[in-house]
């Protein structure tokens, strides 16, 4: 409970919440003097909400050198620690491991299962976006079509950056939602994450080739795809 309203507390201030806003959505470390600027505030007042952020783990910090001389820079960054608050109290981590490691007892049928039923989940995805958006079927553009792959992306909280190359759709996640999981179970849950991206893809293009570039839980910034429409 202390835990709980430290960081209901922390998140209370509104200029604090954008600022974890903020750095959720920069992909990487911030100085004082950016958020200050950035925000329109003294940089002590924004030392104060980065330590107030750092205090609940949701951000770390490390000291960087300037390479000016004088005093190291501090630079804050989004933390693993993942927060969750539930009321009432839910254990999903604990169910999410239970059935992986049912799956895992299955053998080969069980991951056969966990990667189709991914596939599915990512096509249920861009259902709920289409009808959002009021489109059905394949819409009749690749700019649509991509931004609701787009959209979808960011309400399933990956964190996306898109780039094109002609008919190449290069992008990253910056967070993968099953990250705990995965610490345990890499192979079976990087694959069913990509049977998931799949899905979605395949929901909105007639054929797509996807190819895994890079996996944040080897070493990597970010989870990074090439997606090739055909």
């Amino acid at each position: 409970m202390d835990e709980t309203l430290k960081i209901t507390n922390t998140l209370s201030d509104p200029t604090r919440y954008y600022i974890y806003q903020y750095i959720t959505d920069k992909h990487g470390p911030v100085s004082v003097q950016e958020i200050a600027d950035k925000f329109t505030i003294h940089p002590n007042v924004a030392r104060l909400h980065l330590s107030k952020l750092e205090d609940v783990m949701m951000v770390i910090s490390e000291t960087v050198k300037t390479g000016k001389g004088g005093r190291p820079s501090r630079h804050y960054r989004l933390s693993d620690h993942a927060i969750q608050l539930h009321f009432p109290y839910r254990n999903y981590q604990m169910l999410s491991d239970i059935l992986l490691e049912t799956m895992v007892t299955l053998g080969s049928e069980g991951q056969k299962a966990l990667y189709i039923t991914g596939k599915k989940f990512g096509e249920k995805l861009m259902l709920e976006e289409k009808q959002k958006n009021r489109t059905f079927g394949y819409v009749d553009s690749f700019d649509k079509r991509l931004a609701l792959i787009v959209q979808a992306a960011h309400a399933a909280g990956l964190q996306p950056e898109f780039k094109l190359n002609g008919e190449r759709i290069l992008f990253e996640m910056f967070n993968c939602p099953f990250k705990e999981s995965a610490k345990d179970h890499q192979d079976s849950v990087c694959k069913m994450h990509y049977e998931f991206l799949r899905g979605m893809f395949e929901s909105v293009f007639n054929d797509i080739e996807l190819k895994e570039l890079g996996n944040m839980l080897n070493g990597c910034a970010s989870c990074s795809y090439e997606a090739v429409a055909k």
